[in-house]
């Protein structure tokens, strides 16, 4: 059953959705996450969703890199604590960026520790397959949930050779579930799953005993994830094919930041309605 099923009466106290309620979602209800970075979105996005994720991805959302390996931990940080402070029912989960958690298990902790203390966050979220196991496992065995991220993985992309599906081979195929399962086996509580093949997502859903969110992935994973500015329609420097625009508030900005600009030079703004003590105008 969603948290945020029912209406709960005026005064009550809010519960946050917990990473066991997330983890039992499993085949169940499909799990609806979106991104944010700043407590106004996540103010708007809240009581829409079951988990909000603070994704690496800011880095290209805010701040116009090309990838998100220029991301910081302090960077994360900040936005994981603005999304806290403006969310009271969904799981928050920050992604660990490149460089705070590769080096080995004890680097993992330090990063993710920080990250939990300083936000207030319920979850991190580490990108890796096999490799990475033992860090999660690591997380996991000191009180840190973690959710994995297996397939294509941004931080990996000069290493995966681009932004292209995985799992088009048969060898790359069973490489995602060996991934996948090695990462559910190490204790992640939940998996994203990015840009593969459809077959393998539904392999991977199927075989995986945790909730598998799927970002270009298959309508039948446990749950699905996009940026929330993808859907909005407020990023606009490219569009992933698993991208569908539910808005496209991008050119509601550019049409009212045109009607200022006009009100502006032709004097008719600021009005009378918008100044304190304003003068009458005698004809």
């Amino acid at each position: 059953m969603s948290v945020h099923a029912g209406g709960a009466s005026e005064g009550a106290v809010v519960k946050r959705f917990s990473v066991p309620e997330f983890a039992a979602r499993k085949g169940q209800e499909p799990l609806v996450c979106l991104t944010a970075y700043t407590t106004p979105m996540a103010q708007r996005l809240d009581s829409h969703v079951d988990l909000l994720m603070v994704g690496d991805s800011l880095g290209m959302v805010l701040y116009g890199f090309d990838s998100t390996l220029p991301v910081t931990l302090d960077m994360m940080i900040q936005h994981g604590a603005a999304v806290c402070r403006g969310s009271k029912k969904a799981l928050v989960v920050v992604d660990m960026p490149f460089g705070s958690y590769q080096e080995s298990p004890q680097q993992a902790f330090r990063s993710a520790a920080r990250i939990m203390k300083e936000t207030g966050c319920q979850a991190v979220k580490l990108e890796g397959g096999r490799d990475l196991a033992d860090t999660v496992s690591f997380l996991v065995k000191r009180g840190i949930p973690v959710m994995g991220h297996v397939g294509l993985m941004p931080q990996s992309v000069n290493t995966l050779g681009g932004y292209r599906a995985r799992g088009r081979g048969d060898q790359e195929a069973a490489g995602v579930m060996a991934d996948a399962i090695a990462i559910a086996e190490a204790g992640a509580f939940s998996i994203v799953l990015e840009g593969v093949m459809e077959q393998i997502a539904q392999a991977v859903t199927a075989r995986v005993p945790v909730p598998i969110v799927g970002i270009g992935a298959s309508s039948v994973c446990d749950g699905q994830v996009l940026v929330a500015e993808d859907i909005l329609g407020l990023f606009s420097s490219f569009k992933p094919r698993f991208v569908k625009r539910y808005a496209e508030l991008g050119h509601e900005i550019e049409e009212a930041a045109e009607r200022y600009a006009s009100e502006v030079r032709a004097r008719s703004f600021p009005g009378p309605e918008n100044i304190f003590g304003a003068v009458k105008k005698h004809g």
